[in-house]
């Protein structure tokens, strides 16, 4: 099936997904503002950000962060360096924790043999759920409300 998504793409699918059904919550539909955000890491990056989950001061200084032209709220674009900060360091954290051997080898994230690996990975089941997504009336929706500019 070449209309099927692959992992990957699958995961930048989600990634979006759960960008706006925070964005769309309180103001502009295309931006998280404090708020958001802080909803945002508390319910879906509990594992990645436990520390920062419990402090104000730490959500605030994540989005002062990530903020770069200072208009109190963050553009997708500001988001995703988030994103792609926390895979670092999650991938940095896997070479720290792997077990000993020859090769290329990872041990567990930030998880610390929590649930364990991601929902839908690897097995021939994986659902889409969430809200789809689409610029200027092309895109598609796996099975929730879709969301277009």
């Amino acid at each position: 099936m070449a209309d099927q998504l692959s992992q990957m793409e699958c995961s930048i699918e989600t990634i979006i997904n759960i960008f706006h059904q925070y964005s769309i919550r309180l103001r502009d539909p295309e931006t998280l503002i404090q708020r958001e955000l802080k909803q945002l890491v508390q319910k879906e990056l509990p594992n990645f950000l436990k520390k920062q989950n419990k402090d104000e001061e730490a959500i605030n200084e994540i989005m002062e962060d990530l903020d770069t032209n200072q208009d109190k709220q963050l553009s997708f674009e500001e988001f995703i360096m988030l994103v792609a900060r926390l895979t670092v360091a999650s991938h940095e954290e896997m070479h720290k924790t792997a077990p000993p051997g020859k090769g290329h080898r990872h041990g567990p994230g930030f998880d610390k043999g929590g649930a364990g690996p991601c929902p839908g990975q690897g097995g021939p089941d994986h659902s889409h759920g969430g809200h789809g997504h689409s610029h200027g009336g092309h895109g598609h929706s796996h099975g929730g409300h879709g969301h277009s500019h």
